[in-house]
């Protein structure tokens, strides 16, 4: 941001004019890969690595920033991960590919990213990661310099997810089916975009030995954290992806007899916003219900830099969530969150309670905003308590922890309910041992605790002491009062 801009902010929006200032002096950057210390483990020192991190920040800021802050090896390896992904998709939603050029490379690609010197150049000229798979060599040289484990991760996830996009791209160009039918088709779709992201990343930081093994076996938390993605992504973009014929909405949600809708562009239309609202929240609920495995997820992760790389994602995820939920500008344009709430955000994502009650705040924004005229209204009314009811069984909000520990809100009425069970429970203690020691002597087996050896010792030399050092203070006392009245005498 240059000068101007900031003192516009500064006079325009003040609040976010100090939450960026904030996080400019107070966030503080983990490492720097380009640093010597760190050419070990981020490749800075290499000419190929150095293509691929510049790759990483073109494709994705957002990302770039968050991916340089992993520990170790993980940066590279996540940097890696991700332009092998973004190479991939950006062949299958190339529409000038023709369909039976791209159905062998999308099933081969896998195979093309160990292999060396391979690169693709039919990609067409307005694709804005077309230069990533022209120097494709350089991800080919660095995957293969990975770990193998990191590297069998990779090629597995690519498998999978390059089948997946070559089945859905070949059934468009031969079937003339441009839409998804159903919300399960949808959901299928979004885990072979990204829900194979999340199985990928958990099965990374499980080889990292930087989270617990068990982690890559959480196939269903590691799917729905994608999901929550993918879906936040495709609402957002709706208007991008339909004047390019890319239509990702389930007929399912948007098509419901009583929105009115034959196709997905008649969404835009100035005469049908309130329906085409009634559509967008059908599919806001739809991904805010992979809002409680995302946060399930997330409490799993024990490394700070790997739960900082998901928690943030997610946390504006829902903040962008929020942002479209009755936002009748986004199907008229591509919106984000702003700069000063994004970094907000990333400030504030640092634990799993701190997130939980992130993902509380935009939940009530966007249960506010709905209408009891719209046909979601309970569902979107369920779907934000659910996260609302999450959140107070994980951190109870009457818990308060501070810097002098846990304590208890006074003003909560769950907080008299816990100091009358403490009460309770103490009485019933102390009960229970009268009980006990009246049974015991009845039988005659009770006996006095003994008091501990090296205490009792002790304490009985000092009583001893005293008495004795007061003994001796009275009789000198008497001594000195004898000798005073006989020497007057």
């Amino acid at each position: 941001m240059g000068l101007s801009k900031w003192i516009v902010l500064l006079f325009t929006h003040p609040n976010e004019f100090r939450s960026l200032v904030q996080f400019y002096v107070y966030h503080e950057q983990k490492r720097d890969i380009t640093s010597m210390k760190e050419h070990v483990t981020s490749g800075w020192d290499r000419e190929s690595m150095r293509r691929c991190w510049t790759f990483l920040d073109k494709t994705s800021r957002s990302f770039s920033a968050v991916i340089k802050e992993l520990d170790g090896d993980l940066a590279r390896t996540i940097c890696m991960f991700y332009l092998v992904l973004r190479g991939l998709d950006t062949i299958e939603d190339d529409m000038t590919i023709p369909d039976h050029v791209k159905q062998p490379i999308l099933r081969l690609f896998h195979q093309h990213t160990v292999t060396a010197g391979w690169n693709f150049e039919g990609c067409g000229p307005n694709e804005k990661d077309r230069q990533l798979l022209i120097e494709y060599d350089v991800v080919v040289e660095e995957v293969n310099r990975l770990d193998p484990s990191y590297r069998q991760v990779i090629v597995d996830i690519a498998e999978k997810m390059a089948t997946g996009m070559a089945d859905y791209a070949h059934k468009a160009a031969t079937t003339g089916s441009i839409y998804l039918e159903t919300i399960a088709e949808y959901d299928l779709y979004c885990h072979y975009v990204a829900g194979l992201v999340g199985e990928g990343l958990s099965g990374i930081f499980s080889a990292s030995h930087k989270e617990a093994p068990w982690l890559k076996d959480q196939l269903e938390l590691s799917n729905s954290m994608g999901l929550l993605l993918q879906k936040t992504n495709i609402i957002r973009d709706y208007r991008e992806d339909v004047d390019e014929q890319r239509y990702f909405w389930p007929r399912e949600i948007w098509g419901r007899k009583e929105y009115g809708f034959s196709e997905m562009k008649e969404l835009y239309a100035p005469h049908a916003r309130e329906r085409a609202m009634w559509a967008q929240s059908g599919m806001v609920v739809d991904a805010l219900r992979h809002a409680i495995d995302a946060l399930d997820y997330l409490r799993l992760l024990k490394n700070q830099s790997v739960f900082n790389f998901c928690a943030i994602p997610a946390t504006m995820a829902m903040a962008t969530l929020e942002l479209c939920f009755m936002n009748p500008a986004m199907f008229d344009r591509n919106i984000k969150i702003r700069k000063a709430e994004a970094a907000r955000l990333i400030m504030r994502s640092t634990n799993p309670r701190e997130v939980s009650i992130v993902f509380v705040e935009y939940a009530r924004k966007i249960h506010s905003k709905v209408i009891p005229t719209d046909p979601n209204y309970l569902r979107v009314s369920v779907a934000c308590g659910k996260i609302e009811q999450w959140q107070e069984h994980h951190y109870p909000s009457h818990v308060q922890i501070g810097d002098n520990g846990t304590t208890f809100n006074s003003e909560d009425a769950r907080t008299r309910i816990v100091k009358n069970e403490q009460t309770r429970d103490l009485a019933l203690a102390k009960k229970k041992r009268i009980e006990e020691i009246r049974a015991g002597m009845q039988a005659g087996t009770y006996t006095v605790p003994a008091a501990s050896p090296d205490v009792s010792t002790f304490m009985v030399g000092v009583y001893v002491a005293g008495a004795m050092s007061v003994v001796v203070l009275i009789a000198v006392a008497i001594i000195w009062v004898i000798m005073h009245f006989i020497g007057e005498d």
